[in-house]
This record gives structure tokens, C-alpha cells and sequence, in this order.
């Protein structure tokens, strides 16, 4: 189970941290990543974490902006995101990192930036 939370509604050049809690899933192994929806579109990654968080990629859109990190003591993963802009309004999930996504998605937090 993914249970996202932390979604708001800011304005331009505000921040947010968006959490997601992973449930009775495996974790430590998989690559975690974040990902946004918009209505009518599919599901595009954002940040994606290695499970030992050496690495970290970022869609070129939120580079700079967005930090992702994980606690997997906790079973947690995390997205810092500064400098939000209205293009980021979207719904928010959590799940693994491709090809090891999980097919049940969260119900996701919604992320609205006012301009």
C-alpha cells in the first residue's frame, strides 16, 4: 500500500515536502520515485531514488527544484520541492521506479501553485 500525503495549495515560488509511506510491500530493494498526473495524461515520473539512495534522477523540469530522499528504516520516501511553479499543479503519487512499478497506485496528494 502507498499512502501519499503533504499535498497543498501554495503560491508561486512557495515549497512543499510531500511523504509517502510504503506499506507490506518490499522496499529497500527498488528504486522509488515520484510521479505527477493531470488530468487526461498519463502518469510522468518526476524523481526517482535508488534504494540505497546513491543515485537520484530528476525530470529536467523540476531539476534544482525538487529533492527526493528515502528513509528506508521508516519506510518512507520524500519530495522536497522549492521554487513551484503553477506548471507543477498536479496530483502527486509514490511507487516504484520503472520496471518495478506497482500496479495498485495510491490515492495521491494534489499539489495546486497559484500564480
Amino acid at each position: 500500500q502507498l499512502v501519499e500525503s503533504g499535498g497543498s495549495v501554495v503560491h508561486a515560488g512557495g515549497s512543499l515536502r510531500l511523504s509517502c509511506a510504503v506499506r507490506g510491500l518490499a522496499f529497500i530493494a527498488f528504486p522509488l520515485s515520484w510521479y505527477r498526473k493531470t488530468p487526461g495524461k498519463e502518469h510522468d515520473v518526476v524523481a526517482t531514488i535508488s534504494g540505497n539512495s546513491a543515485s537520484t534522477n530528476y525530470a529536467d523540469s523540476v531539476r534544482g527544484r525538487f529533492t527526493i530522499s528515502r528513509d528506508n528504516a521508516k519506510n518512507m520516501v520524500y519530495l522536497q520541492m522549492n521554487m513551484l511553479k503553477p506548471e507543477d499543479t498536479a496530483m502527486y503519487f509514490c511507487n516504484r521506479g520503472a520496471p518495478y512499478i506497482i500496479p495498485a497506485w495510491g490515492e495521491g496528494t494534489q499539489v495546486t501553485v497559484s500564480s
